[in-house]
């Protein structure tokens, strides 16, 4: 069975993959942010019950891009690494978990579907780690900058589990 290898990508090329990829999730996610551009979903997030170790709103604010920055160095650095079977592994993963990202706020903040958006960030974690696991034998700086996402995801997988157990059956869900 063949494998399938994709090119190296030029710095030009890799970066604009990057970019688009990037911002296409970060434009999903802005349209279903909970802050005062869009009311109903701030005031449907402001009404969960929610964990006491849910942190405060400007922890996520300045924690998301952090994370989506070191996942862009990650994706960069794979893009630019010799093709390979394993490389190909690793885009794959790295291009499934920033589409995740992206994915989770529609069904969280807009659908209000808190058990597949549990299901979705348990899904995020699997994939990171697996980009993690893979760019590691890829680019084991890329690999690096992948794994604090993974370990936010652990802890947002946690959370989204005890939004969706403490608001089981709300009128405020759907």
């Amino acid at each position: 069975m063949a494998t399938l290898t994709i090119p190296r990508s030029s710095p030009l090329v890799a970066g604009t993959i990057v970019a688009g990829v990037l911002g296409a999730s970060a434009l999903l996610g802005r349209r279903n942010a909970p802050d005062a551009s869009h009311p109903g979903v701030a005031r449907w997030y402001r009404r969960l019950s929610k964990p006491p170790f849910t942190p405060p709103k400007p922890v996520f604010g300045a924690v998301w891009p952090v994370l989506e920055g070191a996942m862009a160095v990650g994706g960069y650095r794979v893009l630019r690494a010799a093709p390979s079977p394993q490389r190909t592994t690793a885009l794959g993963l790295w291009l499934g978990t920033t589409a995740m990202i992206g994915g989770w706020t529609e069904l969280f903040f807009r659908r209000h579907a808190l058990g597949a958006s549990t299901a979705a960030s348990a899904a995020m974690t699997v994939a990171s780690a697996g980009y993690v696991a893979a760019a590691a034998r890829v680019d084991r700086p890329a690999a690096l900058a992948g794994a604090p996402l993974t370990g936010w995801l652990v802890f947002a997988t946690i959370l989204a589990d005890s939004v969706r157990r403490r608001n089981h059956g709300s009128a405020s869900t759907t």
